[in-house]
């Protein structure tokens, strides 16, 4: 695929454009290179004041990906070649120095309207034409309506009461300020044990001069093993880069990575299987899932062979029986939330200033004017750190009013939870594109974005040879698309035990539909789902053409 600068682009006419595309993450700056690419002129809109999506808010300390970083980047040969990652699984400030790289260099940083956050958009049948508003009261215009906002962009409120009262300072890992926090010598609290507050624990706790940590359901928390990168290892990539996209678009997860080629089955032997796992806990991070046995997600023996191992682990590593077990999780398949990667995690637990508090059996109540209150105690601290996710998936997009054809909103249409065909469109709504909306594919963002956006590139054109001026999807295409992903997601054991509160269904959000949010058929079948869409001419999607009357 070809790409060329966005100086080759149409000029955009005042706040009028081809295109509005919203957010300014890895999602929507590669939308808009594209977009240049097919000669549309484009706008973009972002709350932030840079690049990053995601890598812009979240500044906590730890915060890095859990992808391998010769994987978490688009397949763009001069940036492959120029770019040079410094760490196998890289920090927050260099992925966000990556994407800002490369929206420089392809000079669509000057089509983003920065401190700019879109509140509604509404679609004109009369025009075909998006009318979009922002917070600042400015309104642009386009055909074209494209959202990039991020599974994980709208933070979930403290889930306690009472935390205007507090008189120390107050933290969300998802809005960590720029400016750095000094959390030597102080008393710091930390709510929650997802990955934000896996990664941030052991780096506050090497600061503070005590952490108490809250924890409700422990996790399943594999080691990154994360190193530097020498000159030789990233020759070695980039002289081979092509078979390393070639691995990722053919792999469940969109990693470089081979199956495992073995079931539970294949191993009876309980100590080889042992093995194995230990020398995918030795490569780290997702290496543990997909190179150790292929039926982890499927078979309840293989995961509670997996599970087992790592409940070994942690009795191994953490010295105080009590708060190894507490550490321990139980009750719920291994994989059924997100496992996340740590460093020094378990490690941190036997640190003399730092205390698990379990809130399943202790629950907090309130946040008073001096720290945090359980049913049964109370506690001082002089900093509150919540690491309490997301309102994940559809959270950006119930930010935004977004009302399409008949008076309809987007609101309305998804009371019971999303529904969208592809995770891309949804019937109503014509010529909105949601890249990675609800209900695409589970894995490695950028190789998922990298393929819907060219596949999205492939349908303007198509739209364009073939006269059409807007598309959407069917309701007959959506509701099978919807029924499809639920009964993947029921073949699996994801819905089991304490997996039933997980943000995969959006149950972590109070009042919030339970719905399955992503296809969980793997990466490479999301892939060749939407490439038969497209060899199909579009299957699925309706196109029309407005007349002449209609337009002016």
């Amino acid at each position: 695929m070809s790409r060329t600068s966005s100086q080759n682009a149409p000029s955009v006419q005042g706040n009028h454009a081809d295109a509005v595309v919203v957010g300014a993450g890895f999602a929507g700056v590669r939308m808009l290179i594209e977009l240049n690419k097919l000669g549309l002129s484009a706008i973009g809109l972002e709350a932030g004041s840079d690049v990053g999506g995601t890598w812009y808010w979240n500044r906590y300390p730890g915060a890095r990906t859990d992808s391998e970083s010769w994987s978490y980047g688009f397949p763009f040969p001069e940036i492959e070649q120029e770019w040079n990652w410094s760490e196998r699984y890289p920090g927050q400030k260099e992925v966000q120095s990556y994407i800002s790289f490369v929206a420089d260099r392809f000079d669509v940083k000057r089509e983003y309207r920065f401190g700019t956050r879109v509140t509604a958009a509404k679609y004109d049948e009369t025009k075909n034409q998006w009318t979009v508003t922002t917070d600042n009261g400015d309104i642009y215009t386009c055909t074209y309506f494209f959202t990039g906002l991020g599974h994980l962009s709208v933070p979930q409120k403290p889930p306690v009461a009472g935390v205007d009262d507090f008189k120390g300072e107050v933290y969300l890992t998802s809005q960590w300020p720029k400016e750095p926090v000094d959390l030597a010598g102080k008393r710091v609290a930390v709510f929650g044990t997802g990955a934000s507050g896996i990664q941030s624990i052991p780096h506050v706790a090497e600061v503070a001069e005590h952490l108490t940590v809250f924890q409700r359901t422990p996790n399943y928390v594999m080691p990154a093993q994360n190193h530097d990168l020498d000159d030789e290892f990233r020759k070695k990539i980039k002289d081979d880069y092509a078979a390393v996209w070639k691995q990722a678009r053919s792999h469940v997860f969109g990693f470089p990575m081979d199956a495992a080629g073995r079931t539970y089955d294949d191993v009876v032997d309980a100590a080889e299987r042992d093995r194995i796992f230990e020398e995918g806990w030795k490569n780290g991070g997702f290496h543990f899932v997909f190179e150790t046995f292929d039926d982890l997600i499927l078979d309840q023996r293989s995961n509670d062979a997996a599970a087992e191992f790592i409940r070994r682990k942690i009795s191994e590593t953490v010295t105080d029986p009590a708060t190894a077990e507490l550490l321990t999780p139980r009750g719920y398949p291994y994989i059924s939330k997100r496992p996340p990667s740590g460093t020094n995690y378990y490690e941190t637990f036997n640190r003399d200033n730092v205390t698990l508090v379990d809130i399943k059996s202790d629950p907090v109540v309130a946040v008073t004017e001096k720290g945090l209150k359980t049913e049964s105690n109370e506690y001082e601290f002089d900093v509150l750190i919540f690491a309490t996710g997301f309102d994940a998936v559809t959270g950006a997009l119930s930010k935004i009013d977004i009302t399409g054809t008949n008076g309809r909103t987007l609101a309305d249409q998804w009371q019971g939870g999303p529904e969208t065909y592809l995770g891309i469109g949804t019937p109503g709504f014509p010529n909105l594109f949601m890249i990675c909306g609800p209900q695409s594919a589970y894995a490695n963002i950028p190789v998922v974005i990298e393929n819907v956006v060219d596949w999205i590139s492939t349908a303007l054109t198509y739209m364009r040879e073939n006269g059409h001026t807007t598309m959407q999807p069917t309701e007959e295409a959506t509701a099978q698309w919807v029924d499809k992903v639920e009964q993947i997601f029921r073949m699996t054991l994801l819905p089991g035990g304490e997996s039933a509160n997980t943000w995969y269904l959006g149950a972590n959000t109070p009042g919030k539909p339970r719905r399955v949010l992503f296809y969980f058929g793997g990466a490479a079948a999301y892939f060749q789902e939407i490439q038969q869409v497209l060899d199909d001419s579009f299957t699925g999607f309706e196109f029309s053409q407005l007349t002449a009357a209609a337009t002016r």
